[in-house]
């Protein structure tokens, strides 16, 4: 995380004693999230496919004097899933874990649709299932923060699958957020416009891609992970206590037009 950008949103350790699960915390945004969340006091459990990967957000964490956990799996795999959370603390929930598959009508099947599917809409909702269950079983509350797109508020070029999946998100999220509100679970997104990581980095590499984004953002520039990872911050915190239902939108403008 940049220096101040999380500290300067929320006001020092305001997630100080709470528990942080993060899917997809082996990169990009993900694991920025987790380290913003661990600067604030949290301890991050960092939940990916990959051990190496999730062993450098691990450092990262470590390096701000924070407390981290790492667990190997892929959130499509139900058993994963269900034992992930058993008999431990869920404060906070961020679903980072995120995947899109770039084509025409056309070209899409039902194996291309089934695995953004799975990994986008499916995965979210039970691993939701579990982060509540154990919520409700501490009587405390808390949040849960997915990560959606400004694609779940608009159209793209050869996003067909990613808009469904985001726009299903985002129907998810007013759904639940209405479901359990009045056991104090808020229920939020945030939706960034593109930003650069490791996997945009090959399209935004293309000339015209690259333009055809830019000239979208108002602001004339792409997102970066840190500026997704300080709105996740702030709505995982008490500063949003009264925000639910609602999808952020880091986005420079583009969903504006």
């Amino acid at each position: 995380m940049s220096p101040g950008a999380v500290d300067a949103l929320v006001g020092g350790a305001s997630l100080a004693g709470k528990h942080a699960w993060v899917t997809g915390a082996g990169s990009g945004i993900g694991r920025a999230s987790a380290v913003a969340l661990a600067r604030l006091g949290a301890t991050a459990h960092l939940v990916g496919r990959t051990a190496e990967s999730l062993r450098e957000t691990a450092r990262l964490v470590r390096e701000y004097d924070g407390a981290a956990t790492i667990h190997v799996g892929d959130v499509t795999d139900a058993a994963f899933v269900a034992a992930l959370m058993d008999g431990q603390r869920v404060d906070v929930l961020v679903n980072s874990a995120g995947r899109n598959i770039a084509q025409l009508l056309d070209d899409i099947t039902p194996q291309t649709y089934a695995a953004v599917m799975r990994v986008n809409v499916e995965a979210v909702l039970f691993v939701i299932q579990q982060a509540v269950a154990r919520m409700r079983a501490q009587g405390q509350g808390g949040s849960i923060v997915s990560i959606s797109s400004q694609m779940g508020h608009v159209g793209g070029p050869q996003r067909t699958l990613y808009c469904t999946s985001k726009w299903a998100l985002e129907g998810m999220t007013k759904a639940l957020a209405l479901e359990l509100a009045a056991e104090g679970i808020r229920v939020n997104t945030v939706a960034p416009t593109f930003v650069e990581t490791e996997l945009t980095a090959q399209s935004l590499a293309k000339p015209e891609f690259r333009q055809w984004v830019l000239g979208e953002i108002p602001m004339g520039r792409l997102g970066s992970v840190d500026e997704v990872a300080a709105a996740v911050a702030y709505l995982a915190g008490p500063a949003s206590s009264l925000t639910t239902g609602s999808s952020l939108l880091v986005d420079g403008g583009w969903t504006a037009h």
